[in-house]
């Protein structure tokens, strides 16, 4: 970002201390992660500074291998991501010839193709977000791997895709980088509901593009970035093609009805059930469909006194 002359959003700070070394030069912080050990270093205002710890080489899931920064370098994922700056110095450093291909707007792999999406199939979505936000360009090879890897999407769990999710749809590039992913045969293993609607309805194609550049305006625009706000563009097409907003009596069972049906439209990922239900109330109000209203609480412990002349009523199977 600071080659290319934006403001980073933040920076991810490493370092040839050991989380214990760094736990002892900072009283204000803790060792977090048991793979992964990093530091969380605490500030004021809730602001938390996380510290890594150059990784070697053999560093995989099942060990933690602290190394150097040169072995550091060949675990990133792309050149133009493989970049270290000293604030000391303010100097770049460059292992891989990442400044050379930030220049020459190219994104290559620091990792052999053959081998990088198979150990985290993740990389193939950070390419294409590399590519739109950074306006590089993606090489034949690796498009051609990802093509061939894209099943390996499919392993990763829910909870990390749904994070995944979220960070396009807050990025203000995420109608571009959908297109991406379902070009590049991505988008049917992490949402094959809405994969499978762009490939049949036309309009459908045309609503849920549209409405997720609507989306990208706001977050541009420096407008809020409410889960829920994302949520509503993402669902919204999806929802109206599927006739979720029928008209009907019970205004009750319409809204868990639309609820059970953007679930339903998100899986295998998941979303808060709290962002997903106020997603739907502002259809509602957008839609003008009047929301239900809380049913009153009712006590369960008023004490009845029958007159003399009537009988205390049987105590019924609701009671």
């Amino acid at each position: 970002d600071l080659v290319q002359g934006k403001t980073p959003k933040d920076f991810d700070l490493v370092t040839d201390a050991y989380p214990s070394q760094v736990r002892r030069l900072f009283r204000n912080s803790r060792i977090i992660g048991n793979r992964f050990r990093l530091v969380h270093v605490y500030f004021n205002n809730n602001k938390i500074i996380e510290v890594a710890t150059f990784r070697a080489i053999d560093s995989g899931d099942k060990n933690n291998i602290f190394g150097t920064i040169e072995e550091d370098v060949k675990r990133r994922d792309y050149s133009l991501n493989a970049l270290y700056y000293d604030p000391d110095t303010e100097t770049i450093i460059d292992y891989v010839h990442g400044l050379k291909d930030i220049r020459k707007k190219v994104l290559k792999s620091v990792i052999p193709l053959k081998r990088t999406f198979k150990e985290d199939p993740v990389r193939m979505i950070r390419a294409i977000k590399y590519s739109v936000a950074s306006g590089v360009r993606v090489t034949f090879r690796i498009k051609r791997q990802i093509k061939r890897d894209a099943e390996y999407l499919a392993s990763c769990s829910s909870s990390r895709m749904s994070e995944e999710l979220f960070k396009i749809l807050q990025s203000g590039y995420s109608a571009p980088i959908m297109k991406s992913c379902f070009d590049l045969k991505l988008l049917g293993h992490f949402l094959p509901e809405f994969n499978e609607h762009l490939h049949q309805f036309a309009d459908f194609k045309n609503n849920f593009f549209r409405s997720l550049e609507k989306l990208d305006n706001q977050i541009q625009n420096g407008k809020e970035k409410r889960k829920s706000l994302m949520l509503l563009h993402l669902l919204d097409p999806y929802l109206t093609l599927q006739n979720s907003f029928l008209n009907q009596t019970d205004k009750r069972q319409l809204f868990k009805g639309v609820i059970k049906d953007s679930k339903n439209g998100l899986k295998p990922l998941i979303a808060p059930n709290a962002e997903i239900e106020e997603a739907v109330k502002i259809m509602f109000r957008r839609k003008k469909i009047n929301f239900p209203k809380k049913k009153a609480a009712h006590s369960h412990h008023r004490r009845y006194f029958p007159s003399s002349t009537e009988k205390k009523p049987q105590k019924s199977i609701l009671d």
